[in-house]
Order: structure tokens, then C-alpha cells, then sequence
């Protein structure tokens, strides 16, 4: 049985291929799962649709996250901490932290795509990466100072 693959299969191929499959296995898993379709002109030109719409989605999103990553690399962020003697930091700036200050300023991005490796334990202008999307990362300064 020839099926087209919508995605790509371990040890089978990868999306697009039109591929020769045992029936039972192209017609009891791969097709209800919507892996593949049957190799027919029809469905070749639905796959072509689905591939168009799902470039035209991703170059849109790439777009937006460009954008936004423009808009966030400008960005200064001033997070204020409490320091004890000799300027020492009580406490940490996080993750959280960061993104709660993004949040304020009005963007929405997640802690977990915050790139801090370690929280910030001292006073100082810090550069923090942020990942926007797959490819696309922005660096914002986060500036810590004594309230």
C-alpha cells in the first residue's frame, strides 16, 4: 500500500514522501493517526494545501517573533532589591522576577523561556537572553538596584 506521510515517522520517512507500507500497518495505525494519507492524486493535493497553510503559519510567527524580539531588545528593566551591609543582596532576583517586571511593561513571555542560568545575587547592569521562539532569541538589560 503507497501512503503519503503528513509527518515525519521514525524508520519510515519524513513528511511528504510518498512511501510503500504493509495495509494493515498504513490502514489500522499510521492512517487513524493521521500520519499519512492514501497515495492518491486527491489527497497529494491536500497534503500541498496542508503545507502551504502550515509555511504560510510559520512564517507569520517567525515574523511576530521578530518583532518582538526588536521590541524586547530595547527594553531596560530596573529591579529593585534589599541590600544589607557592604551592598550584599538579600535574597535573589529569578526568573519570576524578571517576568513579572517584562509583564509590567506590558509583554507577556513566559519564566521558562527567561534564559537565567543562575538567579542574580548581586548589584549590576545584567544582559538576560529571552527565547521569543525556536530561532529567535532577544537580550534584555536588567538593572539591579538597592531600594
Amino acid at each position: 500500500m503507497k501512503i503519503i506521510l503528513r509527518k515525519d515517522v521514525d524508520n519510515l520517512g519524513d513528511a511528504g514522501e510518498v512511501v510503500n507500507v504493509k495495509p494493515g500497518f498504513g490502514r489500522n495505525y499510521l492512517i487513524p493517526r493521521e500520519f499519512a494519507y492514501p497515495a492518491t492524486k486527491g489527497f497529494l493535493k491536500v497534503y500541498e494545501q496542508e503545507k502551504k497553510l502550515h509555511e504560510n503559519k510559520s512564517a507569520r510567527d517567525l515574523h511576530k517573533a521578530q518583532q518582538l524580539a526588536g521590541k524586547l531588545g530595547n527594553l531596560s528593566l530596573e529591579a529593585t532589591v534589599q541590600v544589607g551591609e557592604d551592598d550584599k543582596v538579600f535574597g535573589a532576583v529569578t526568573a519570576q522576577d524578571i517576568a513579572g517586571l517584562i509583564a509590567a511593561k506590558g509583554y507577556e513571555i513566559d519564566k521558562r523561556d527567561i534564559l537565567l542560568d543562575e538567579p542574580i545575587k548581586a548589584l549590576g547592569i545584567y544582559n538576560v537572553p529571552i527565547k521569543i521562539a525556536t530561532d529567535v532569541k532577544a537580550e534584555i538589560k536588567v538593572w539591579v538596584i538597592k531600594g
